[in-house]
């Protein structure tokens, strides 16, 4: 097993589908707490924060992604992510979580 030579570019490839995949599960979730409040009969002015809410946190969601996966496009081998882009992501799939929550009650 000590002689098996590791291909550097698989890495970095599998994290960019990683970082793809997410933002497609994001848009999902953001999709269907749009569809949870356009489907009320009656739609009340909390519903339409936490809707636009979700949305901003998405558009968030989607710059942090989007400057991540080009940055690992740049430079070979990519550096590592930073803590602000790992709390940024963390913060908006929290607060998506939270607006979701708060449509659904």
């Amino acid at each position: 097993m000590s002689g098996e030579v590791r291909d550097p570019g698989l890495q970095p490839e599998r994290t960019r589908l990683a970082w793809r995949r997410t933002t497609l599960a994001f848009t999902v979730a953001a999709v269907l707490a749009a569809r949870q409040v356009v489907h009320r009969e009656e739609i009340e002015s909390g519903d339409l924060v936490a809707l636009s809410l979700s949305a901003l946190v998405w558009l968030g969601f989607l710059t942090v992604a989007h400057r991540r996966i080009r940055a690992m496009a740049v430079t070979s081998p990519p550096d590592a992510l930073s803590p602000a882009h790992a709390l940024g992501a963390a913060a908006c799939t929290l607060a998506l979580a939270a607006f979701a929550v708060a449509i659904v009650w």
